[in-house]
């Protein structure tokens, strides 16, 4: 069994089956709605999420993982003979990063590394399954790290949103803040650049978007192997599944994984929000 764990939050929603293969550690992150609390991925699920949200008068907030929680959870890892990869969301979209740097200032760095990954959802999960493979195979913790750092410049994600008005609302919108009051029909074609959102190109209708999308993604992965694909969504299962199928029959990815977006993200991106992540190499 390998000593290294990868640590890793609620925001990148991988797939269940990939974190018990791999032994991922994951850590809910907190939405806040209507005075409750819930953990994102054990109390709310997407599903249930997206179909309240559209249908709310209310928006939910999010709150950071707390230095506790990240406390908590490497003395336990630690005790139990473990070292610790610690790969949270971005610090350009969330302060968790900041939890994270005050948790580890008790730790060696041979018990416990942390990455600012840049990244979020999808796209960070591809981070996170290949440090977990590289760890699968033995890898120590130095060279998992490094692994997650070689990984960053291999990743890109891009992604559409139904509304501005989740983005707006969590101040979360960088370059893209100037199509603010323009026509409703405006749909952007945002990317998660240095570790932010930013605005791409704007089109008239979702299908353009997406059509977009496809066309930077091919151009991205243009002859380069191995190629992974994900398609990831909040709450449109069947546009999502049908796009992430004609990705795979086009683009023929050694790894295709369909995803959503967790209710703490898809807090800040709204309902029918539809992204693709990929990763070379």
């Amino acid at each position: 069994m390998t000593k290294v764990t990868i640590l890793t939050d609620s925001s990148a929603y991988l797939p269940q089956e990939y974190v018990d293969r791999y032994g991922i550690v994951v850590l809910p992150m907190t939405l806040n709605w209507d005075g409750k609390s819930y953990r994102d991925g054990v109390d709310i699920l997407p599903e249930a999420f997206y179909n309240r949200l559209d249908n709310s008068d209310t928006l939910p907030t999010t709150s950071q993982v707390t230095v506790g929680e990240y406390v908590t959870l490497l003395e336990d890892l630690v005790k139990s003979g473990r070292q610790v990869l610690m790969l949270p969301i971005s610090s350009g979209i969330s302060g968790s990063y900041d939890s994270a740097t005050q948790a580890v200032k008790d730790y060696s760095p041979d018990q416990v590394q942390l990455v600012d990954t840049k990244l979020v959802s999808m796209a960070l999960s591809f981070q996170v399954l290949a440090a977990a493979r590289h760890a699968a195979e033995g890898g120590s913790l130095a060279e998992c790290k490094q692994t997650a750092l070689d990984a960053y410049g291999k990743i890109g994600v891009y992604f559409t949103v139904n509304t501005l008005k989740y983005l707006a609302a969590g101040g979360r919108i960088n370059s893209a803040r100037r199509l603010l009051g323009t026509a409703l029909s405006i749909r952007p074609v945002l990317e998660i650049r240095d570790g932010k959102i930013e605005l791409v190109e704007s089109v008239v209708t979702t299908k353009k978007a997406i059509e977009r999308m496809v066309t930077l993604v091919k151009e991205k992965t243009a002859d380069k192997r191995p190629l992974r694909i994900s398609v990831f969504h909040a709450g449109i299962p069947e546009t999502a599944q049908a796009l992430q199928d004609r990705l795979v029959a086009e683009m023929q990815p050694e790894e295709a994984i369909l995803s959503q977006i967790s209710p703490v993200i898809g807090s800040h991106t709204g309902p029918k929000t539809i992204s693709i992540a990929y990763m070379v190499g």
